[in-house]
């Protein structure tokens, strides 16, 4: 275990009196204001754990929140680092392994992604069932050991996405579900990316969380990964793509995100 990471887990226990968190969330562009959801929240700046990320992008507040939701305990990171930031794939390996280190048994992943499905328009919510990497990198480049060889198979915990479904269902809110593929961003696709997308059976797109899944199961942690739809894939709309855009449509699928993941967060503290 490196440095960083021994050093972030014990600034994180001395700072929560101890409070050993079950479920990790990282929380993506304009899903921030989740951990108005978190009892007897403890914050803690990235500024203060050696490893954490830098907040370089809007919607992202570069704060590690502990406390409860539903009787769960929980370590919610309001914001994430980007491949597009540093070039490093493994940005978020500190971040990702303080978490497992910490006790967290599962990560629930959360994204805005455009869709490539005309049914999952803005402001809807989709679960991940998969993946493909447009990227060509991984976050274990250089890892040493025979466990860097992380099957990736039902990377995305099937069970998981079947409680979320029947809360779904439950509440009256429909989820979809799909292929996300990691684009390395900062631009946004072009029109022929999203057709090939397409062709290789991809339903949403987005610039983060495969890192971030690829070092949770390595880590040994079910992964769990929502997407809100924000904006139809390049070439299937009618309007530019844009940041702006991307945080005022996350807005509207937020509430559905945090009523899947209370209730989802509640059956899990009885």
């Amino acid at each position: 275990m490196s440095t960083d990471i021994e050093q972030s887990i014990a600034a994180v226990i001395a700072k929560s009196g101890g409070l050993k968190p079950k479920i990790g969330i990282i929380l993506g562009s304009g899903l921030g204001s989740f951990v108005d959801c978190v009892q007897d929240a403890v914050i803690i700046s990235y500024g203060e754990l050696p490893g954490f990320p830098q907040p370089g992008v809007g919607g992202h507040a570069g704060r590690l929140v502990l406390g409860t939701v539903g009787g769960t305990p929980v370590a919610v990171m309001q914001g994430r680092a980007h491949y597009y930031e540093t070039g490093r794939a493994d940005a978020m390996k500190t971040p990702v392994r303080t978490l497992a280190g910490l006790g967290c048994d599962t990560l629930i992943v959360t994204n805005a992604a455009g869709s490539l499905n005309p049914v999952a328009g803005p402001g809807s919510v989709m679960v991940l069932n998969d993946h493909i990497s447009f990227t060509g990198v991984s976050p274990l480049f250089g890892e040493p050991g025979d466990d860097r060889f992380v099957d990736l198979t039902d990377a995305y915990d099937p069970a998981i996405r079947a409680t979320l479904h029947k809360i779904a269902k439950g509440h009256g809110i429909t989820l979809h579900e799909g292929v996300y593929m990691w684009f390395c961003g900062p631009h946004f696709e072009t029109p022929a990316e999203i057709r090939a997308a397409g062709i290789l059976g991809v339903s949403a797109v987005g610039m983060s969380t495969v890192p971030e899944v690829i070092l949770a199961r390595h880590a040994g942690l079910k992964v769990c990964a929502l997407s809100i739809i924000t904006n139809a894939a390049a070439g299937m709309g009618d309007t530019g793509l844009s940041h702006q855009q991307t945080m005022t449509n996350a807005v509207v699928a937020a509430e559905t995100v945090k009523i899947l993941l209370v209730d989802f967060l509640t059956n899990q503290g009885r």
